[in-house]
């Protein structure tokens, strides 16, 4: 090589940066068809809206009148409106893999398949998709809380931090749905064995009382349960005086880190829906 040329990048580099390109082309494509869907159809988000904003408005009230569950200085009804929104995200995101069953059943996830794209990408675009929905439901929930008096924090941080929390919280979720898809295959023992984790999630958490005033067991059982820390984190970020317990950073890092777990669990399971 002459000392005026210049080598170009190595080809490990490049095919790295063209994989790593490609990658992210597939997860955006299938996000905006999920997305594309929710436009044409967003029955779905106002009703999902609905079991959530009859938590906040008639639990919610009726506990604040009780001052049964301690929370310091902060009125019940501003500690429990980000465990209602974490709630919605749990509902929207646990139920996401039955979609996974019609596509099947329609004969367009074989077609999905056949593609070249990484199965990986394949579900990461679907827990995007599901991230968007979580958004949407967000603003609706953020709209209540505003008639009702809440006390919210509206600066450009704590909001982008409730989009990020939601996000993770929303993709981590319907992840696991997508897995318990791939087990079970078919709409009836999804549809069953979703009903059975969503409470059992919800209540074991810190959503609508403090972790301090848990039992020793359900103690254990909440610092293992994903959605306490999604819990946490919108406590800290959406509320006026709302701490985190186990620190923000911390939080995101435990989502974070669960989500990569479970992507790299459906990504294995995905082509098994098919069969």
């Amino acid at each position: 090589m002459r000392p005026h040329e210049h080598a170009g990048p190595p080809v490990g580099s490049a095919s790295i940066a063209a994989a790593v390109g490609d990658f992210g082309r597939y997860v955006v494509a299938v996000a905006e068809i999920e997305v594309r869907k929710l436009l044409r159809d967003p029955t779905e988000v106002f009703t999902r809206s609905v079991q959530p904003l009859l938590w906040l408005l008639v639990f919610g009230q009726v506990f604040a009148r009780t001052r049964a569950i301690p929370t310091g200085d902060m009125r019940y009804i501003d500690f429990m409106t980000p465990g209602v929104l974490a709630q919605s995200v749990l509902f929207t995101g646990i139920f996401y893999g039955i979609a996974v069953i019609w596509e099947r059943d329609l004969g367009l996830l074989q077609k999905m398949l056949a593609t070249p794209a990484f199965r990986s990408a394949l579900v990461l675009g679907k827990a995007l998709s599901a991230g968007a929905r979580g958004l949407a439901q967000t603003m609706i929930i953020y709209g209540a809380a505003a008639v009702m008096g809440i006390h919210l924090r509206f600066g450009p941080g704590p909001i982008l931090g409730v989009m990020l929390a939601v996000l993770l919280g929303a993709a981590l979720f319907s992840t696991f749905s997508l897995i318990v898809a791939c087990i079970m295959k078919t709409r009836e023992r999804f549809m069953g064995i979703g009903q059975v984790l969503t409470m059992p999630l919800f209540f074991a958490s810190n959503a609508i009382y403090p972790i301090e005033m848990m039992p020793g067991w359900l103690k254990v059982v909440a610092r293992v349960n994903p959605l306490t820390y999604l819990v946490d984190a919108l406590r800290c970020l959406m509320v006026e005086g709302g701490q985190s317990h186990f620190g923000l950073g911390f939080d995101l890092v435990v989502q974070l880190g669960a989500l990569g777990l479970l992507v790299l669990v459906a990504a294995r399971l995905y082509p098994s829906v098919a069969a």
